[in-house]
């Protein structure tokens, strides 16, 4: 079984050997000429093949028998409320779920769904602190949350916001969920939040949930927030010609999420595309919402846009991992030194037409994950919500009489 879930990375080197393809997460170099990956204390230490790094002495060592490898997947908006159930659906363990989608970070849009959620001031900023403190602490199945985003309301000051960075708060929810909604309001504390450090992503299209309204194309324009948050709708997509305007107006993230409309997502990629902007565009689930939670999102949308969306499968797994952590400043969602070991060791589904991994994604079909890694510990086995993979990983080495 896989090691307890901590917030602590291994110290135990990790060797994963025998990758038969290994994608990084850049758009530039999104195919690495490597069969290995050193780490150590939770870190890559070294990627290459295996004769040219160092794997001896290692505790523990991956067999991938020729399975591909990726950096783990980051959902780039989420909405958590506390530990892994989310009041919305009534669920537990949905953030471990999406564990077995392949999912390792996550990013909070905004701790919304909380039961009687403070509308006062100091009822936000104390939410998005608990919030913040409480997921820094715990990570449900391993998985990294990233929480603790305050949703603007009326009346906040410039040294709310600083009172909020000194205290380790480092985004907001998405703006438009709560009070603040007009234009000019909405810039001046984008413009605060940034001042001091602070992310920002604003709701787009139409209203989600009570209280919250249509935020269009121009209002997403005059706010300036770090990221178009759902550019194809959470749940209803603005008309194509405001979502070419963002994308063609706009030099921020392109966000595209499952539980928004799909062919508005498309309209959002073909334009990045023919901007030559790819590198703006991230993948998240908009979960838990209306319509439920899905933990196999990412790879959904990963599959949908690579099938249909006319970019290489390759270039589709970059827009949730590697643009998005440089998008949010994260040490994870790239496979080089220096990184957080975060993995995915997954290969095409057991009877998919594909011949391999990337051409299955290019056709739409899900791939099976067999193991993943977080800050160099094996989380995972085999998914229980993939379908099975073609070939699996397996553990060849560990400490003696240690579990994993």
């Amino acid at each position: 079984m896989a090691d307890a879930p901590t917030n602590q990375p291994s110290s135990r080197k990790l060797v994963v050997r025998n990758i038969g393809l290994l994608l990084s997460g850049d758009l530039a170099r999104p195919v690495l000429d490597a069969d290995t990956i050193v780490a150590e204390a939770g870190m890559i230490t070294a990627v290459g093949h295996a004769q040219d790094v160092d794997t001896e002495d290692a505790p523990v060592v991956v067999d991938a028998c020729g399975c591909a490898v990726a950096p783990g997947l980051i959902d780039s908006h989420v909405h958590p409320v506390f530990g892994d159930w989310t009041p919305r659906q009534n669920q537990l363990g949905w953030i471990d779920s999406c564990l077995h989608g392949g999912v390792t970070t996550m990013i909070s849009a905004g701790e919304v769904h909380l039961p009687g959620r403070p509308k006062d001031i100091l009822g936000v900023k104390a939410l998005a602190i608990t919030a913040q403190r409480a997921f820094d602490a715990f990570r449900p199945g391993g998985v990294k949350v990233l929480a603790g985003a305050p949703v603007l309301e009326k009346g906040m000051v410039e040294s709310d916001f600083a009172e909020l960075a000194a205290a380790g708060v480092t985004m907001l929810g998405e703006v438009g969920l709560g009070g603040v909604k007009e234009a000019g309001e909405a810039q001046r504390m984008v413009a605060w939040a940034r001042k001091h450090g602070i992310r920002s992503t604003i709701h787009t299209g139409g209203p989600s949930i009570p209280g919250s309204g249509l935020i269009d194309a121009d209002v997403v324009l005059a706010a300036d927030a770090d990221v178009i948050g759902h550019i194809n709708g959470g749940h209803t997509a603005l008309p194509d010609d405001q979502i070419r305007c963002l994308c063609e107006r706009c030099s921020r993230a392109i966000e595209l999420v499952h539980n928004g409309n799909f062919r508005s997502a498309l309209v959002a990629l073909r334009a990045a595309t023919e901007l030559g902007q790819l590198e703006r565009v991230i993948l998240g689930t908009d979960a838990p919402a209306g319509s439920g939670v899905q933990p196999l999102g990412v790879l959904r949308m990963i599959a949908q846009l690579a099938s249909l969306g006319e970019v290489p499968a390759e270039i589709a797994f970059c827009f949730a991992t590697g643009n998005t952590a440089r998008i949010h400043g994260l040490s994870c969602g790239l496979i080089e030194s220096g990184r957080t070991c975060d993995l995915v060791i997954l290969d095409r589904a057991q009877h998919s037409a594909g011949r391999d991994l990337l051409e299955s994604v290019a056709l739409g079909d899900l791939p099976g994950i067999g193991m993943v890694i977080i800050d160099g510990i094996v989380r995972t086995h085999r998914s229980r919500n993939t379908p099975p993979a073609e070939r699996a990983p397996v553990v060849v080495c560990k400490p003696a009489g240690g579990a994993l």
